[in-house]
């Protein structure tokens, strides 16, 4: 049995950067407490997006240029990695299929017991990402902790984790 934790976007535009707020800020000594206090996997997405950001779908909805591939708003916040993750997965949308597909490759070569979603948005990627976990391993137990997650408003954050618990994703540390 293994336990997955999953570090959402946990990128310097999305902290203090183009899309920053003080909310992310202030849950970042909590993530890095959090990772370096796991013994399962660890998995970490980043938001990608390429020069023609403004062009996309995303772009016309949210004309904020963020996470442009190889910029340092795009870097995950330094001192976050290198504690042992298995994966760095490059996300060009809010939901990660790679994730999904990466997660029943890890259950069928060992039984997943649980996974953890943290980081940034909970009102985008990471209800998103929680959403497509339940969807790809129906039984795992899914949590949210939320003292390590940061919305695009506080209001917006708490609306996610309620929808999140309607979805039969526990949510803890509120």
């Amino acid at each position: 049995m293994q336990d997955i934790l999953i570090v959402v976007d946990m990128q310097n535009d999305f902290i203090d950067g183009a899309l920053g707020t003080a909310e992310a800020v202030a849950i970042v000594p909590k993530v890095l407490e959090k990772i370096e206090n796991f013994s399962g996997k660890i998995i970490f997405t980043r938001d990608t997006h390429q020069a023609n950001y403004m062009d996309t779908q995303e772009g016309t909805n949210l004309p904020v240029p963020h996470c442009i591939e190889g910029s340092f708003g795009w870097q995950i916040r330094e001192g976050l990695e290198g504690h042992g993750e298995i994966a760095v997965l490059d996300k060009p949308t809010f939901g990660s299929k790679e994730l999904g597909e990466l997660l029943l490759d890890l259950n069928r070569s060992e039984e997943i017991s649980s996974v953890c979603l943290i980081g940034l948005c909970t009102d985008i990627c990471v209800i998103s990402n929680a959403l497509l976990v339940k969807a790809f391993l129906p039984e795992v137990p899914v949590t949210v902790d939320a003292a390590c997650c940061a919305g695009v408003t506080p209001q917006s954050h708490l609306t996610a984790l309620s929808a999140m618990k309607m979805c039969q994703i526990k949510v803890e540390n509120e």
